[in-house]
């Protein structure tokens, strides 16, 4: 097989990847849009009622005038936030260790939740520009070969795709960007939250047993 043939093979098949990553990046795309979506909806629905003032709800749980589990019920905790804890005071029945190992999978659960939905948005930071650039290199091929032959119309049709999608490909990394540091920067606090008052929930319970 000659160079000129396993040339031709290469330029066939590179060409013949143009469409689909410029349809991958339209996905992206899509998919960093939907990323601002619930990311602004999230903010509205939860953030907004995430008012916890920590040292009074520790002393709260800590006086025992009420049970733990009506000052967590009361607290503005988010919802999920409360179901965790709350999970871990109805169980009576259990020893100190096991309330313990429970309060642990709770917390771990939580950061498991948490990496997912940041995973997406860093997904799309690494993803952006990689098929930004595919869909940069991709294009150059035909336009150098118009170029050897004078077709500046066909040259400059393809600097204009090569030059497109890679801003596309870095605009879309650029707003995962901003969306998965909020998210990171939430979350981090939400963690640390909850295993506070789920050391503060298991102190007592200790204490309720004795």
């Amino acid at each position: 097989m000659s160079s000129t043939t396993i040339s031709s093979a290469l330029r066939t098949i590179c060409s013949s990847l143009q469409t689909p990553v410029i349809i991958i990046l339209f996905c992206i795309l899509a998919f960093t849009l939907v990323l601002v979506g619930t990311l602004v909806a999230e903010g509205f629905t939860e953030r907004i009622h995430l008012k916890v003032w920590m040292p009074r709800l520790v002393d709260e749980i800590k006086n025992g005038n009420v049970p733990p589990a009506v000052s967590i019920k009361q607290s503005g905790l988010l919802k999920r936030q409360k179901i965790a804890l709350i999970e871990v005071t109805d169980h009576k029945e259990l020893t100190d260790n096991m309330r313990e190992a429970l309060a642990i999978r709770l917390i771990e659960e939580a950061k498991g939740r948490y990496d997912v939905i940041v995973k997406c948005s860093d997904t799309i930071i690494r993803l952006g520009p990689v098929f930004g650039l595919l869909g940069t290199l991709i294009p150059l091929g035909p336009g150098i070969l118009a170029l050897g032959q004078g077709d500046t119309y066909t040259l400059s049709s393809s600097l204009l795709t090569a030059f497109d999608t890679t801003v596309l490909g870095l605009i879309c990394a650029a707003i995962a960007t901003v969306v998965s540091t909020i998210r990171k920067r939430w979350y981090a606090n939400d963690l640390s939250i909850l295993e506070s008052l789920m050391d503060c929930v298991l102190e007592v319970e200790k204490s309720d047993d004795k």
